[in-house]
């Protein structure tokens, strides 16, 4: 008998709002880069991070996938994939793509995340 954890996708949670806001990024890079070929990290947040992802998409380009599993006012939901097998050259990101601003994280009602953006 075959085992069938060989394919399945391990998801690794991550909930950003236990983390302090000066923190947050280089925790997330962290994560990020610990993470295997084919591995997701789940993240949670009460806002939707555009600035950070633009940041995950210029630093590790198409390597690392973002897909929305939830995406309502206070509650986000996103998997992070890790794809090695895809080259890292990066289109415009989606941030970008979104009509997001540079900037902080815009998360409003005191639910910023405090980054920069870039």
């Amino acid at each position: 008998m075959e085992d069938k954890t060989m394919f399945e996708t391990a998801v690794h949670p991550f909930d950003a709002r236990g983390v302090a806001k000066r923190f947050r990024h280089a925790a997330i890079f962290g994560a990020l880069e610990s993470l295997e070929d084919g591995e997701v990290m789940r993240f949670v947040n009460d806002h939707d991070p555009l600035p950070l992802i633009n940041q995950i998409q210029q630093r590790y380009g198409n390597q690392v996938g973002v897909n929305y599993v939830a995406r309502e006012p206070g509650n986000i939901v996103i998997d992070f994939s890790i794809q090695l097998g895809v080259p890292a050259e990066a289109g415009a990101p989606a941030a970008a793509a979104a009509g997001a601003a540079t900037g902080s994280c815009g998360g409003g009602s005191g639910h910023g995340c405090g980054c920069s953006g870039s």
